[in-house]
């Protein structure tokens, strides 16, 4: 009887440690499981334009073009009214939100295929945090002139990067979205 007690009073401290383990660590596993299922997603061959309102027809490619300090536009700008919202153009895994000396106020997100998309120049942030997990569509804050932009017409800068630096967005947002498989 004493030894079947102790048998269970064992097991139920088991029981109550791997459950509290699981509360600590069970958020952090997801996201490294998340993380994991991302990267190895294939990379987007189209994308969304992340500016509610704004058509992909209205886009100007203006990768590469000359900026301050002898740098190269590394992604495109998309201009809209103050305070239009800019919406995520993948799911993904919001991984900062703050501010920077060029882009002002920016949005990082790690989307399909290890792709990082940076949104910036942002009028004010949405309701998002660094590690939540978002679907595409999401906004993430608004249209505004904050960094090096202040006192431009307002828009948002949008690159994305690859494992070998930026790469120009501007193809995949004209791009048609692939056409469902038929059943």
């Amino acid at each position: 009887m004493r030894c079947s007690m102790r048998y269970v009073i064992r097991t139920l401290v088991v029981v109550v440690l791997l459950i509290l383990a699981y509360d600590l660590l069970g958020p952090t596993i997801d996201r490294a499981l998340y993380s994991m299922r991302l990267v190895a997603m294939a990379k987007p061959t189209a994308l969304p334009v992340p500016v509610e309102g704004v058509r992909p027809r209205a886009l100007r490619d203006t990768w590469g073009g000359a900026r301050s300090e002898g740098r190269s536009h590394e992604g495109i700008d998309i201009f809209a009214r103050r305070g239009t919202p800019v919406v995520s153009s993948t799911e993904g895994i919001v991984t900062k939100v703050g501010t920077n000396r060029l882009g002002g106020l920016v949005v990082w997100v790690l989307g399909p295929g290890g792709q990082r998309h940076y949104y910036s120049h942002l009028e004010r942030y949405a309701d998002v945090a660094a590690g939540m997990r978002i679907e595409a569509g999401r906004v993430l804050g608004y249209v505004g002139d904050s960094g090096n932009a202040k006192g431009t017409p307002t828009h948002l800068h949008y690159g994305v990067y690859d494992m070998g630096g930026a790469i120009n967005p501007y193809p995949l947002l004209r791009a048609e979205p692939a056409a469902s498989p038929k059943k």
